[in-house]
């Protein structure tokens, strides 16, 4: 088997915080598929038409029309296929996200968001046109407010086509939502670092029980079980993506033991690190599927 080096990274210019390409019947994929790569920005993709899949952390998806498609800073993305694509990709850094959509954007899992068909879609072809001519226009004193405020923009829209495509969910602007939000934010900077949900409890200044009760009402889970679910998850990436070794792995996700790091990761995933691994890999859930 090749080896496999570690992920490649794909950037924003280094002058860019912010970045729009559209696409009218474009194609991608097929023999020139990219490698699997991470991204060091967040990725929202617009199809307004067209098929095709790609991969998001090694799970295959469908191009869904008529939706976006979010991919979160540190996901694995590949785009294996695609056909008669119409709508556009916003690449954006760390930097230009409000605080409020941050649970948005936390790179724990895809999520598709259906845009309401009509008038909605219209705005948001209006609103990503706007957006890339201020991108790619003559800059001024005003240009970076501006895209920073046409991103929030389009981000409060995404977060009301979600929240109205789950009902079922809590209220919006309930203090369970808004608690949730905030905790993603946090695991996503501390995961690797802090395993234990007292950590998050006082970082966030909320008792312990009162906010893993507020997390089970959103998410069904506790603290304890997102924080294991979003370290694991980022173990499997760099167990299925990378040559780093077991002990490696292990120490990127915030193990000092590897032993104790692969009792762990057996108990989530029900097989050891290499094992799993293997199987992976065989399956084609690699770096060539």
């Amino acid at each position: 088997m090749p080896d496999r080096p570690d992920l490649p990274l794909d950037r924003l210019a280094p002058d860019r915080a912010l970045e729009v390409v559209t696409f009218d019947g474009g194609a991608v994929g097929g023999p020139r598929m990219r490698e699997p790569h991470r991204h060091d920005y967040h990725e929202l993709l617009w199809f307004r038409d067209g098929r095709g899949t790609h991969r998001v952390d090694g799970a295959q998806l469908p191009v869904v029309a008529g939706a976006v498609t979010i991919i979160g800073r540190g996901q694995v993305h590949q785009f294996e296929e695609g056909r008669g694509l119409h709508g556009a990709v916003v690449r954006f850094g760390e930097d230009l996200v409000p605080p409020s959509a941050s649970w948005l954007l936390a790179a724990r899992q895809e999520r598709t968001i259906p845009v309401p068909a009509g008038a909605a879609t219209d705005r948001l072809d209006a609103l990503l046109a706007t957006l890339r001519a201020e991108v790619v226009g003559p800059r001024d004193a005003r240009s970076g407010a501006l895209e920073a405020h046409l991103l929030a923009t389009l981000l409060l829209w995404l977060e009301r086509w979600y929240d109205g495509a789950h009902a079922e969910r809590p209220e919006p602007d309930g203090p369970e939502v808004a608690l949730h939000r905030r905790f993603a934010a946090a695991l996503e900077e501390d995961f690797a670092r802090h395993h234990d949900a007292a950590h998050y409890a006082q970082r966030l200044a909320v008792p312990a029980p009162a906010l893993s009760r507020a997390l089970a009402v959103v998410t069904g889970r506790g603290t304890k079980e997102l924080v294991t679910d979003r370290v694991m998850l980022e173990a499997r990436r760099l167990l299925r993506f990378t040559d780093r070794s077991v002990g490696e792995v292990a120490h990127a996700v915030g193990f000092d033991d590897p032993l104790y790091f692969s009792r762990a990761f057996k108990r989530h995933a029900g097989s050891a690190p290499q094992a799993w691994r293997d199987a992976t890999r065989h399956a084609g859930m690699s770096m060539h599927p």
